[in-house]
């Protein structure tokens, strides 16, 4: 008991240790490279803790490689922008002047409905209620938004991606048939529409794949 104690005590001051070395993006937004180190570390420091017929020195040497391993790929990234690009990425635009962009979306895996959760997170209640969006290489979302805000209540995604939310039709009040004969007056069809959505004032912002955004109106039942 006193034995696994010590072990543990010995590995745990270890990553403490190299843990801060690394620097602060390992306890913040960390970039892809230092999450796949973070996650070694933690199986590598986990095994000496458990087994204790394994040296507790091989599990130190390990974790001062992945230090090590880190530290390198840390100084490339400095010094080399195109290592800097392959490590870390690039941040990705997904909303620009025009709408959501369809190419980026589909280059990251994401969808529109990823793209409204982010803003929801960042305050954003409508697409339209900034200029850029964009994804960072860690993943956080980061917007310009407009002087005023372009909508006053909380917009939902009739249609994602060419499939309607039949839920969220429902919450707005609008029927399949008013749906339809809204997207006959655009002349369009369910397949093509990349994202709508629908506020509590009946505002629309409406995206045709490969298209521009447009704002429009439409009946709803009540404003929510």
């Amino acid at each position: 008991m006193a034995l696994i104690f010590i072990r543990t005590a010995i590995i745990f001051f270890t990553l403490l240790l190299i843990m801060r070395l690394m620097g602060k993006s390992q306890i913040g937004e960390m970039q892809p490279f230092e999450f796949v180190i973070t996650l070694l570390i933690a199986e590598l420091a986990c095994i000496p803790m458990a087994d204790s017929s394994i040296p507790l020195m091989y599990g130190v040497i390990a974790i001062v490689a992945i230090f090590i391993l880190h530290q390198i790929v840390w100084l490339l990234d400095l010094w080399f922008l195109p290592i800097k690009k392959v490590v870390c990425g690039t941040p990705s635009v997904v909303i620009n002047k025009n709408g959501v962009d369809y190419f980026q979306l589909k280059k990251n895996n994401l969808d529109v409905s990823d793209v409204i959760e982010s803003m929801r997170a960042a305050g954003y209640f409508s697409l339209d209620d900034v200029y850029y969006g964009l994804y960072e290489a860690n993943g956080s979302f980061s917007a310009l938004e407009r002087a005023e805000r372009a909508s006053s209540s909380l917009a939902y995604a009739v249609i994602d991606n060419g499939k309607i939310n039949k839920d969220n039709l429902k919450y707005t009040g609008i029927t399949a048939e008013e749906l339809y004969n809204f997207l006959k007056l655009q002349k369009s069809k369910i397949k093509k529409v990349l994202v709508m959505t629908v506020d509590g004032d009946g505002r629309v912002y409406f995206q045709e794949k490969g298209k521009n955004y447009k704002i429009c109106k439409i009946k709803v039942s009540e404003k929510w």
